[in-house]
């Protein structure tokens, strides 16, 4: 079997709420998030489709609304903490939305200008090969809670693209994501579902 990599973004806090840079601050979920984690988990343990993913390796970003949005979705039990799927760090940039940091640097643009004092997008870009490195380095798949921009610039790498081409791929919170193959090439097999947060239909 080919290995895929299941991404599970992190709940809705308050911070990704109002738009501001979460990187390593601790911010926890709000309800909403709780929410929607426990929906991703009913999904992912619905059978026939997903059945609890048995045999899926898991792990997690050790921040707190990764954590608790693995807990909450049901595989805490299987999960390792890891800390290569943290969020990138932020340094200046840390908790401000980007309009404030426009205020500073009116033409910003993360993706193509970085962060201040925090982490590069190449050592962002590093941490995401290790990621994929890992994921095919066993016939098996694997379950990932993580955060937005971290799982963004992995769905990158994992096609091959620089890490500046996450700008085009958008992620909710609590959103699932699958990279596979197509044609014995990596791909986007699903991406930013969030159809299990719609509670009038019967998601898959």
């Amino acid at each position: 079997m080919a290995p895929r990599i299941l991404l599970a973004r992190h709940g809705q806090t308050e911070w990704s709420l109002s738009g501001r840079h979460t990187g390593r601050t601790d911010i926890p979920l709000l309800e909403e998030g709780r929410r929607g984690a426990k929906l991703l988990g009913e999904r992912l343990h619905r059978a026939p489709w997903w059945d609890g993913l048995p045999g899926v390796e898991v792990r997690t970003s050790p921040l707190s609304r990764a954590k608790e949005t693995c807990e909450l979705a049901g595989f805490a039990d299987r999960a390792q903490d890891w800390d290569a799927l943290m969020e990138w760090d932020y340094g200046a940039y840390e908790g401000l939305p980007t309009p404030e940091i426009k205020e500073q640097r009116p033409d910003w643009f993360i993706w193509r200008d970085g962060v201040l004092d925090g982490e590069s997008m190449a050592e962002v870009s590093a941490r995401a090969d290790d990621i994929v490195e890992w994921a095919m380095s066993a016939d098996r798949d694997v379950l990932i809670f993580a955060h937005g921009h971290i799982l963004r610039v992995l769905g990158a790498r994992w096609l091959g693209f620089p890490a500046a081409f996450a700008a085009r791929i958008k992620l909710d919170p609590a959103s699932l994501s699958i990279l596979g193959w197509a044609y014995d090439a990596p791909a986007l097999e699903r991406w930013n579902d969030t159809g299990h947060l719609e509670v009038e239909s019967v998601p898959r």
